[in-house]
């Protein structure tokens, strides 16, 4: 079992390196955790943008871009698409969000016609090491879907357990989070997490163990679980935490990164080859470590 983000820089190392593209390349925090992922044997890389704007950047950080092919775009709605269609023509494994709105990047990879849908739910898994939590843990969907139904919340679970795999977590707990642990016919995120709870008890979602509705308290803390008298196997052990909605994942991925000290890696899951979707204010680590996890997941063969 993986427990550390190192841990996924090591398995990645020096193994067969796929190419990651970088939608937008003109920005220091990326250009630094492209060129440590080469020099650590992780990936190669295309950057997508300004050829002057990328080489102007790497000059003034004394960055050495000069593995990597530079090519050329007119804007970030271009850079995206070419980031995309090199993966589509085979050239490239992986495609990365640079210095490119979330939007646009996202319109380039859901494009229908040239982009990298697979039929499947699109949603982001967010993998977090938080001091004095001693796992790492999985948060989704905090990203992508808006206020996901039921049915798309179940999608986004298996995409997240498909991570968990790689991590070599053998029966991931996962929580499904609401503000309290009972059902509530005015709080339908507890209605979603009894259910899922329901369908994994009935062996309709396999390969882990749900409990919910679950607060983060109760999630992380037994000690907490047991001041409320909650019974659970995930109460205070869960590795996977299924939000109720964007608003939700996206505070508590922000509290973990700027209260809580702690460092993330981020993939989407979904499409036809994994696709890194950092936020542009995330430090090169942080945008290393996703370029490793989205490595170990090509590597593993999720996209043979």
């Amino acid at each position: 079992m993986i427990n550390t983000l190192n841990e996924i820089l090591e398995k990645t190392k020096n193994r067969e390196k796929p190419v990651v593209t970088i939608a937008g390349a003109e920005d220091e925090e990326i250009l630094r955790a492209i060129i440590e992922a080469q020099k650590l044997g992780i990936a190669n890389g295309f950057l997508v943008g300004n050829p002057e704007l990328i080489k102007n950047t790497a000059y003034l950080h004394s960055l050495d871009i000069s593995p990597f092919e530079i090519v050329p775009s007119s804007d970030t709605e271009d850079s995206s698409h070419l980031a995309v269609s090199l993966v589509t023509e085979g050239k490239s494994q992986i495609v990365m969000k640079g210095q490119v709105l979330t939007s646009t990047f996202l319109k380039a990879i859901l494009d229908k016609d040239k982009g990298l849908r697979t039929g499947r739910l699109f949603s982001h898994v967010g993998i977090f090491e938080v001091p004095n939590i001693k796992r790492l843990l999985v948060i989704s969907d905090a990203a992508m879907n808006i206020s996901p139904t039921l049915k798309e919340k179940v999608d986004i679970l298996l995409n997240a357990l498909e991570v968990t795999r790689v991590l070599d977590i053998e029966m991931p707990k996962v929580a499904v989070l609401a503000a309290v642990e009972v059902v509530s016919e005015n709080m339908p995120a507890t209605i979603d997490a009894a259910i899922l709870s329901k369908m994994n008890e009935r062996g309709q979602l396999k390969g882990c163990i749900i409990d919910g509705p679950l607060a983060l308290d109760c999630a992380l803390s037994k000690e907490a679980a047991e001041h409320k008298g909650i019974k659970s196997k995930v109460a205070g052990e869960a590795d996977v935490l299924l939000v109720p909605d964007i608003e939700a994942g996206n505070f508590l991925y922000k509290s973990f990164i700027y209260a809580a000290r702690g460092e993330t890696a981020g993939v989407v899951m979904g499409a036809r080859s994994p696709v890194i979707l950092t936020s542009r204010a995330d430090s090169h680590q942080s945008k290393l470590y996703s370029i490793a996890l989205a490595t170990l997941l090509s590597l593993e063969g999720l996209y043979a």
